[in-house]
Formats: C-alpha cells, sequence, structure tokens
C-alpha cells in the first residue's frame, strides 16, 4: 500500500471513530452558522484535529488545508493535504446516516492519493493516481452506459449559490424528462464515490469547495469516469462547479447543460 494511503486511510477512520461517537449521542452536539445555510459542529474540529495529529505523526512538515482550520502551512509546500472532516453536516445534525471523512494528498498541484470514507457503512472508497480505485478491497468502475435513458444522476441543490436557481432548475427540467430517475443525498464527496462505484450513472454540483470533491475527483477518475467543469473543461477545483459520470454520461450532461447556462457557471 501507498504510505500516504495508509496514513490517509489511519486518519479518516480515526475521524469515523470520532464523528460516530458523537451521532450517538446528538443532542451533546454544539452546532454554529459560520455563513449563509453553512454550518460547523464541534465534531467537525475534533474530527479535523484528529485528522490532523494522524498526519503530522508521520509528515510533519506537510502542508494541511481543512474546511473548518483553514491551511495549516508546513515547511514543505509540494504536499499538501486538503481535508474535509464530516462531508455532508447538515446530514449529521438532523441524524440522517448519510456522510463522510474526505482526505486527498496532492503532489505539486496534482492529487496523488485519496480516501472518502462513511463511516456508518464502514465503506472505504480509495484511489492512487495510476493505480485505480476499490472500496475497501475490491475494485471499482463506473457504469458503461452510452446514453442518459435508463440513468439514476445525483445532484446537489445550489443551497449556499442561490443566484444559479433559475439556472439550476432548468437544467433539472431538461435531465428529467431523459434519465431513469434523480438522487439527492447530501454529501458531494459520497456522490463522487458513489459514481466511481457504479451505484450513480453521473453527478453534478454548483458552488463547491476544493475539499468538497478533491478526494472524489480522483477516485472517480481511477475508477474510469471523466470529470469536468460544466462547460467541459478542467476548471472545476476553481469554479466548484462539477461534472463527473461515465464518459458517455458526463459528455451528454455538458452538451445537455450548455445552453442553459448563465454567465457565472460559464466560467
Amino acid at each position: 500500500m501507498h504510505p500516504m494511503l495508509t496514513i490517509a486511510t489511519r486518519a479518516a477512520r480515526a475521524a469515523g471513530q470520532t464523528i460516530m461517537r458523537a451521532y450517538t449521542e446528538l443532542d451533546r452536539v454544539e452546532v454554529s452558522a459560520k455563513g449563509i445555510n453553512d454550518f460547523v459542529t464541534s465534531v467537525d474540529k475534533e474530527a479535523e484535529a484528529t485528522i490532523t495529529y494522524q498526519i503530522r505523526k508521520s509528515y510533519p512538515d506537510h502542508t494541511i488545508v481543512g474546511e473548518e482550520d483553514g491551511e495549516n502551512r508546513g515547511t514543505n509546500k509540494d504536499y499538501v493535504w486538503i481535508v474535509d472532516p464530516l462531508d455532508g453536516t447538515n446530514n449529521f445534525v438532523r441524524g440522517i446516516p448519510h456522510f463522510a471523512v474526505s482526505i486527498a494528498v496532492q503532489y505539486k498541484g496534482v492529487i496523488e492519493v485519496a480516501v472518502v470514507y462513511d463511516p456508518v457503512r464502514e465503506e472505504l472508497f480509495s484511489a492512487v493516481r495510476g493505480k485505480g480505485a476499490k472500496l475497501n478491497d475490491f475494485r471499482m468502475r463506473v457504469t458503461n452506459v452510452n446514453e442518459l435513458d435508463n440513468t439514476i444522476i445525483g445532484t446537489g441543490f445550489p443551497f449556499k449559490a442561490r443566484q444559479h436557481t433559475e439556472s439550476y432548475m432548468n437544467i433539472l427540467a431538461e435531465l428529467f424528462p431523459q434519465c431513469a430517475d434523480l438522487r439527492r443525498a447530501g454529501s458531494a464527496a459520497l456522490d463522487l464515490a458513489y459514481v466511481a462505484a457504479g451505484r450513480l450513472d453521473g453527478y453534478f454540483e454548483i458552488g463547491l469547495k476544493p475539499w468538497d470533491i478533491a478526494a472524489g475527483d480522483l477516485i472517480c477518475r481511477e475508477a474510469g469516469g471523466t470529470v469536468t467543469d460544466f462547460t467541459g473543461g478542467h476548471n472545476y477545483m476553481a469554479s466548484g462547479n462539477i461534472v463527473a459520470g461515465s464518459p458517455k454520461v458526463t459528455s451528454s450532461l455538458v452538451k445537455l447543460m450548455r445552453p442553459l447556462l448563465n454567465e457565472g457557471l460559464k466560467r
């Protein structure tokens, strides 16, 4: 096993234990707003501290970028760990058992290692660049479909970017008659992992952050998927607008969406 994958896995599982302990006592979890429709809990912070501790034990000089603590700069800036300690906080707070820990390792701007861990189902999605993707110990591949007919497409409402509501609803209206069904589960990291595992045929969302998608991006691509922004380019880590799926599904989604985008979504 890749040594950094070993540490990422250990950190994700340790954070998962922290999260699941709190999940049994949700009435004791402290919740505060950090923005419009954007919440953070004491568990997010504790899980991120757990991950940072595990990384620092083995790689004290690496830089860590976390959702809650921001950039924890190390002397070695070539290696950057991108961490979302609890992706799906709103689900967690409401007791909905669908959330994950997301950890990616970037070397000189390229993601090399990725882990998405679902502590409820004890499912570990992982990838090393050039080595494929796995769910626990089994190889994963995206579905082999060539058109949108009979597909299940994952998505997320732009609840933090409501200026795009009209364009998003236009996309849904165009897409819904062409696919079998849509899913909105509340964790971008797991949506991308589910595309990699063949549970979803495709996925798109507006306005995400790098820590939401860094790990899922590599896992999806290593499982044979294609990941783009809404125009078919590769600016999704910057724009936060992402489309993923089997190659033909991603292409079909981009083709369908392109005429419906407002100017803000074309960047």
